[in-house]
């Protein structure tokens, strides 16, 4: 499978549209329809774009799996609109000291919610 048939298929997956993912990436919808009609892959500029709105992976665009992860990177991906990227943000900007205690006030709010 070439990658742009796999964009094609996540995009179906997600009960898209090629017009709709055209809207929202800005990507021509004469170039989606060529991905599958000549076989041809996006380009490199375009790749980004497409991993953020169908919210994969550019290894599992390129591989078609997940096979990084198994080989021992863990990684949780986290965009500038989902609600924990300022969470993430303001946590790499603490002390080793602060990171730990915030880290530890999180475990007593993760055992405080099973005793409910």
């Amino acid at each position: 499978m070439t990658i742009g048939e796999r964009v094609l298929e996540e995009i179906k997956k997600r009960g898209l549209t090629q017009k709709e993912f055209s809207d929202i990436t800005g990507i021509p919808t004469s170039t989606i329809s060529s991905w599958k009609a000549r076989k041809q892959n996006p380009g490199m500029d375009k790749l980004l774009i497409i991993c953020e709105t169908l919210k994969i992976s550019p290894y599992y665009l390129i591989s078609g799996t997940e096979e990084e992860v198994k080989r021992g990177t863990d990684y949780i991906r986290v965009f500038k609109t989902d609600p924990e990227y300022q969470v993430v943000i303001e946590f790499r900007a603490l002390d080793n000291g602060q990171k730990n205690r915030l880290l530890g006030y999180l475990a007593s709010l993760k055992d405080s919610s099973k005793k409910l």
